[in-house]
C-alpha cells in the first residue's frame, strides 16, 4: 500500500470521526435541552402539588371546624 493510499485512508477515518463527534455534539445539545425542559416541568408540577396539598389541608381544617361547631 502506497503512502498516498494510507494517508487517504487515515484522512477518511478522521473525517468519519469528525462527523461522528459533530453528531454526538448535536445529540448532546438536544439531550441537555430536553433535560432542562423536564426539570422545569418537574418544578412546575412540584409547585402545583404543593398548592393542591395546601388547599386540601385548608379544606380539611375548615371541615373539622364545621364538624366541631355542629
Amino acid at each position: 500500500m502506497s503512502l498516498k493510499t494510507r494517508l487517504n485512508a487515515i484522512e477518511s477515518q478522521v473525517d468519519e470521526l469528525v462527523a461522528l463527534c459533530n453528531e454526538y455534539k448535536r445529540h448532546n445539545t438536544s439531550l441537555r435541552t430536553r433535560e432542562s425542559q423536564l426539570n422545569e416541568e418537574r418544578s412546575n408540577l412540584l409547585r402545583k402539588n404543593d398548592m393542591a396539598r395546601t388547599k386540601v389541608e385548608g379544606m380539611i381544617t375548615r371541615l373539622k371546624a364545621l364538624e366541631q361547631d355542629s
